[in-house]
């Protein structure tokens, strides 16, 4: 039995939203692609033949891997979570003591993290550091410069 991995509602919109691109836009181009490079003759030295091939390969690959990913997702959604703790799918804002600069992540599946938009993955330091605890908490993120110290300012679902 495979365990399931949490996700969030907004993350399992996201990646149907992707599968669908993939089986019914790029897989028809692709496949178009492929029959042009075909009707070129030799397929031993024919680049795009070869090239269609390969992104054929990477696109089955991915359909692949976002089937698996919603097929073991545990489905959560933020907005029914009452807690002062956080939890996954918290909005935490944090302040770096040192620094005195807040940030705003949100603890999400191991599939939607993108740092750059504040979403951290439930299994990374910070999120780990976080879970469990609640506003005015100090956390302790080991990182590989040294500890950082931050406290947790507010958290929303």
């Amino acid at each position: 039995m495979t365990q399931k991995v949490p996700m969030t509602l907004q993350g399992e919109q996201k990646l149907k939203a992707e599968l669908k691109r993939l089986k019914s836009v790029e897989r028809p181009r692709i496949v178009e692609a492929i029959s042009v490079a075909r009707e070129h003759g030799d397929l031993s030295e024919n680049a795009e033949y070869h090239a269609a091939k390969e992104q054929q390969s990477f696109n089955e690959g991915r359909i692949k891997e976002v089937e698996t990913s919603l097929a073991n997702a545990e489905i959560i959604d933020p907005s029914k979570i009452r807690s002062d703790k956080v939890v996954f799918g918290a909005q935490v804002v944090v302040a770096d003591t040192e620094t005195d600069t807040e940030n705003t992540y949100r603890i999400v599946g191991v599939d939607e993290a993108n740092l750059e938009a504040g979403m951290i993955s439930f299994t990374s330091p910070m999120a780990r550091a976080m879970i469990g605890r609640e506003v005015g908490d100090a956390v302790v993120v080991r990182a590989p410069g040294g500890d950082r110290h931050f406290e947790i300012v507010k958290i929303s679902y």
